[in-house]
């Protein structure tokens, strides 16, 4: 059957090409085609298929001018080129804002500056302050506070006051040599200066997170059991300058001098000993105490103290205890109407003068002496958050 087939197929092509032949009309080029993908489309599984198709591919393609196959060839060529220039000309920009938006939301900090660089009107998408400030809630919230922002806020003045100057002397240069340069290229010079310098706003929030990220700025924190947990400061949180080490993902403190005692510097210093300052207190001014009317035994407590005059006051952690004319009985206990405020250091071991001391409600200051140390201002602790991290510190063994 299929021997038959061939010989009357290839039969008839012969017939066809030894008889002259008049120029068909135009359907009669389109039923050739129809044909030929007529066979294109017979299912390869049938092996006379292929040698059919091959066949017959090269029989229409003979039958075709040379001049047609040229236009042919030309708008097909052509429609892939559309199909490019088209899928060429689409972009990130082409999306609907919405979802543009929703896209840098989702995006972390390191893609948003990848993103800023590919042109200017992402550029100025990916610099948005509202973008910028879920990353500077989540990373840098607890430990940059109202304090770091005021030094960050200098420190871009006085950055800014320093390029002003700058200018100025750059204006005086070019004033002098415009007499022997032409002045169109001085401005030019100057004008791609102020371009690289305007690119990111010094008072953006991406510029400040950007200057935390990579330690180039120092802002003021607070360290837990500072000095690597020195024995000397176990349950204690001191003020000092932090730099951010993105290698290691620490810090360096840099805790200031008192008396003879030069900087202190500590390394390697981890995210969950640091804290932003709780209150505007600086380290060497007493703190003004609004909870001594509220303060009962079990409050959580947090009091300055520090060695001497000269030295800056540290908080440390403590507990309102019972008056010695009480037996700690609730049903009994008057101690939040005396005026004497028992404080308990627990961390130290009974007998020891560190244990406790007493303070008095109605009329408390700076008291102490420079054996005992000088205490100083107490805050209520009413933030579970804040008791679970002093509980956290607590030392395995208890000081003497």
């Amino acid at each position: 059957m299929v021997l038959y087939f061939l010989i009357t197929c290839f039969s008839f092509i012969l017939f066809i090409k030894s008889l002259p032949l008049k120029p068909l009309p135009p359907w009669a080029n389109e039923m050739r085609l129809l044909s030929l993908w007529f066979w294109k489309d017979l299912p390869s599984s049938f092996p006379i298929s292929q040698l059919i198709n091959n066949s017959l591919s090269s029989f229409y393609l003979s039958l075709i001018p040379p001049y047609k196959m040229s236009l042919i060839k030309k708008s097909l060529s052509s429609k892939v080129e559309n199909v490019e220039e088209e899928t060429a000309e689409m972009s990130v920009l082409d999306l609907p804002e919405l979802a543009l938006e929703r896209i840098l939301e989702m995006l972390p900090p390191a893609s948003l500056c990848t993103m800023a660089g590919v042109c200017t009107s992402l550029r100025e998408r990916c610099k948005s302050d509202h973008l910028w400030e879920k990353h500077m809630k989540q990373k840098w919230g607890r430990v940059v506070g109202a304090a770091a922002y005021r030094n960050w806020q200098w420190h871009i003045s006085s950055k800014t006051d320093s390029n002003n100057l700058k200018q100025g002397k750059q204006k005086g240069l070019i004033r002098l040599l415009s007499l022997s340069w032409p002045v169109s290229w001085f401005r030019s010079k100057v004008n791609d200066c102020s371009k690289q310098r305007s690119s990111l706003p010094v008072d953006s929030i991406m510029s400040w997170y950007l200057a935390l990220e990579t330690g180039k700025f120092w802002f003021p924190a607070q360290v837990y059991n500072r000095e690597n947990g020195h024995v000397g400061f176990m349950l204690s949180c001191y003020d000092a300058e932090l730099s951010y080490d993105p290698r290691t993902d620490t810090f360096q403190a840099r805790y200031p001098p008192h008396g003879r005692r030069a900087i202190a510097i500590e390394n390697a210093v981890p995210w969950e000993r640091l804290r932003a300052p709780p209150v505007e207190t600086t380290p060497h001014d007493l703190h003004s105490s609004d909870c001594l009317n509220e303060l009962c035994p079990g409050d959580h407590i947090e009091i300055q103290w520090r060695r001497n005059k000269e030295f800056p006051y540290g908080w440390w952690y403590g507990i309102v205890g019972h008056l010695e004319s009480c037996d700690g009985n609730e049903l009994y206990c008057r101690c939040h109407n005396s005026d004497t405020v028992v404080l308990e250091f627990n961390q130290y071991t009974p007998g020891s003068r560190w244990r406790h001391t007493a303070i008095n409600r109605k009329d408390h200051r700076e008291e102490g002496n420079e054996a005992d140390g000088f205490y100083g201002g107490i805050r209520k602790l009413k933030n579970k958050d804040e008791i679970s991290t002093w509980k956290q510190l607590w030392p395995k063994e208890t000081l003497e």
